[in-house]
């Protein structure tokens, strides 16, 4: 039976700060996140639509959840590299390696997010 769903399904992204690190994404992706408190994790949630590509997740604040500059590496779709590496740098992240071609997939960079994380930024242009 062919599986009608992508692999992956949620992601979750360790933070120090939630303040900060929301501010962060909300600013460097231009979306809004939403708090919640679940038992002892506190989270933000990037906002998902279900009939779109892609996978949603959240950023946590809890024991257990450090930020890794080596750890698992979770690639976000956005419409400008340029202006999405741009604005990191200047609220708190940094370009780790700037746009580059993946060949008829499009192009992607890596930046540290404002935790110290890396992460991924993934374009067609």
């Amino acid at each position: 039976m062919t599986e009608k769903y992508n692999p992956v399904g949620w992601f979750e992204i360790p933070v120090s700060e939630l303040t900060r690190a929301k501010q962060f994404y909300e600013t460097v992706l231009n979306i809004q996140l939403e708090e919640h408190e679940m038992g002892p994790l506190r989270m933000a949630w990037f906002p998902m639509k279900e009939d779109l590509m892609g996978a949603a997740g959240s950023l946590v604040l809890a024991d257990g959840y450090t930020p890794s500059h080596t750890g698992t590496l979770v690639y976000f779709s956005v419409a400008d590299i340029e202006h999405v590496s741009q604005n990191a740098a200047r609220h708190g992240g940094k370009v780790l390696q700037s746009k580059m071609s993946i060949g008829e997939y499009g192009f992607i960079a890596l930046l540290e997010d404002s935790e110290g994380n890396r992460i991924g930024v993934h374009s067609r242009q």
